[in-house]
């Protein structure tokens, strides 16, 4: 009985130390393993910038002829609507984009010919901020004008419009650009002032605003740069100074109605 006491002992203390190695062993086993070092996170501000976009505001440049209702190739005093459209159109589009503003032009050529309707869904597919349309007049006149659509017209295909938005800054535009020609060309051409769509016979036979007018969904201005038929003008417009001056003022009062500022996109999400 003496031994056996001793022996109890010493078996209970051998099965004590099993049981404690068995459960650390267990708890080893059964723990979560450790998490593996975490990326380095972008600061916000370097992830807002590369999951953005940048662009540049849009001007579009719509030499206004040969269309659909006139090819404008008659020769006035030395020149044509289409080529004066075209000369000037190129000079304001070095000078826009000096200025820091992204262009394009409704048509790739002095003679390719492109609809009126066509004109208008360049500008809106490019999302411009404004659309500039450029012609020359012939009246008994003489001068610049700038007219933009005050009401909706209805085209032959049905098609109504513009919108009210593109109404009201259409006018804003229509008044900025005035007052860029205005400044730009004084002594050297009369001033007509501001007129609408409706004050032109294709406009007044559309309910009020001309074709490009209708089909656009942008702030859009027609200028009649000269009046052909004058002689005057036309020695102003024939000239490159005449050309450059009339670019240049064009460009001025584009950048009283938006300036070229560039714009951040939002981020796509993915």
């Amino acid at each position: 009985m003496r031994l056996l006491a001793p022996l109890a002992l010493l078996l209970a203390l051998l099965l004590g130390v099993t049981a404690a190695q068995v459960r650390r062993a267990g708890s080893k086993k059964t723990s979560a393993p450790p998490k593996p070092a975490s990326k380095v996170a972008k600061a916000p501000e370097a992830a807002e910038t590369n999951g953005s976009e940048s662009a540049r505001t849009v001007v579009c440049i719509d030499p206004g002829h040969p269309s659909e209702v006139a090819s404008g190739r008659n020769v006035q005093n030395g020149t044509s609507e289409a080529h004066v459209d075209w000369v000037v159109a190129t000079k304001l589009r070095e000078a826009l984009e000096a200025r820091g503003y992204e262009v394009v032009l409704t048509k790739s050529a002095e003679e390719e010919l492109v609809r009126n309707k066509d004109r208008a869904l360049v500008a809106n597919r490019a999302r411009a901020a404004l659309m500039i349309r450029l012609h020359c007049d012939a009246s008994a006149e003489r001068g610049f004008a700038v007219y933009y659509p005050d009401r909706k017209g209805r085209a032959k295909d049905g098609t109504v419009g513009p919108g009210p938005e593109v109404i009201e800054e259409s006018r804003r535009a229509a008044e900025a650009v005035h007052a860029g020609l205005v400044e730009g060309l004084k002594g050297a051409l009369n001033d007509n002032g501001v007129r609408t769509d409706y004050q032109t016979k294709v406009g007044r036979d559309q309910g009020g605003a001309l074709t490009g007018s209708i089909f656009s969904e942008v702030p859009v201005v027609t200028i009649e740069m000269v009046v052909l038929s004058d002689a005057a003008d036309a020695e102003f417009i024939k000239a490159e100074e005449g050309q450059r001056r009339m670019a240049e003022a064009i460009a001025d009062g584009v950048a009283r109605f938006i300036a070229p500022e560039r714009v951040v996109s939002p981020r796509k999400s993915k």
